[in-house]
């Protein structure tokens, strides 16, 4: 049995008396520390996907387990990162992290020096009595990840937590999620419709397709968590397979020369 098994899966929404299927028919095994990526255009269900295993949307019909247990709503368990930070203003940094450990009933200075860890383990240490405003966008977001880290979530959910950022913090956060997934070993569904991201973060790429969602093909990324370079050959062959089955052609490679 998979550590995450999702079993025909069906969701329908109606919109100005239409019925829309947002997920037909989805079947999807995940393994325990594998990273997932569902990749799509908008309005592929990839979302509503993700939301069903996360326990926050009810399908018509299916089954979803996590662990062998079935999945009817929000675990403690299982965490989500969404695109906006959801920090708290008035907090540090150190005691925004710390929230969700005290909400688990750790003693103050236990979640204090967790918490410290998990700022390290971002490369936010120093910035840990600063207010989430003295931070840049990829600071904040680092936050919190490392609060949902904090708590040793089983699985990670990951709903697109970096389009909202600079090219240059996008890629130093994909490298980041990469190398804490691979070193606590967190099962992750991440949601993007990037497919470069797709490439650099995933084990397997699950391509969705609309109307209605579906999943349309998986792709197996062979390549070590420690082998993204997104400039290797290896890398582009993924990449450039991704671009094939969307139908699309890929970038050209650009070379500069100063």
């Amino acid at each position: 049995m998979a550590f995450i098994e999702i079993n025909d899966v069906s969701k329908q929404y109606i919109q100005n008396d239409r019925a829309f299927k947002a997920l037909d028919h989805v079947s999807l095994e995940i393994e325990k520390g594998e990273f997932i990526c569902l990749l799509g255009p908008s309005g592929c269900g990839k979302t509503t996907l993700l939301n069903a295993i996360a326990g926050f949307e009810k399908t018509d019909s299916g089954s979803i387990t996590i662990d062998g247990s079935a999945v009817t709503k929000p675990s403690p368990k299982y965490v989500t990162i969404f695109q906006h930070y959801g920090l708290l203003p008035w907090q540090s940094v150190e005691r925004n992290v710390m929230l969700g450990l005290l909400a688990q009933g750790k003693p103050k200075e236990e979640a204090r020096v967790i918490a410290d860890r998990y700022l390290d383990l971002v490369g936010l240490a120093k910035f840990r009595d600063a207010k989430p405003a003295q931070l840049s966008g990829g600071q904040q977001q680092r936050v919190s990840i490392a609060r949902a880290l904090a708590v040793s979530p089983e699985v990670l959910f990951m709903d697109e937590p970096f389009a909202a950022l600079d090219a240059i913090n996008r890629l130093k956060m994909q490298d980041d999620i990469h190398r804490i997934a691979e070193d606590q070993n967190i099962t992750t569904v991440f949601v993007t419709h990037d497919i470069e991201e797709a490439v650099t973060l995933a084990d397997r790429i699950v391509i969705m397709a609309p109307d209605p969602g579906r999943i349309k093909s998986i792709i197996r990324v062979p390549l070590g968590r420690g082998d993204r370079d997104r400039t290797s050959d290896d890398f582009l062959v993924v990449r450039d397979k991704v671009f094939e089955i969307f139908e699309m052609k890929p970038p050209e490679k650009i070379e500069y020369f100063i």
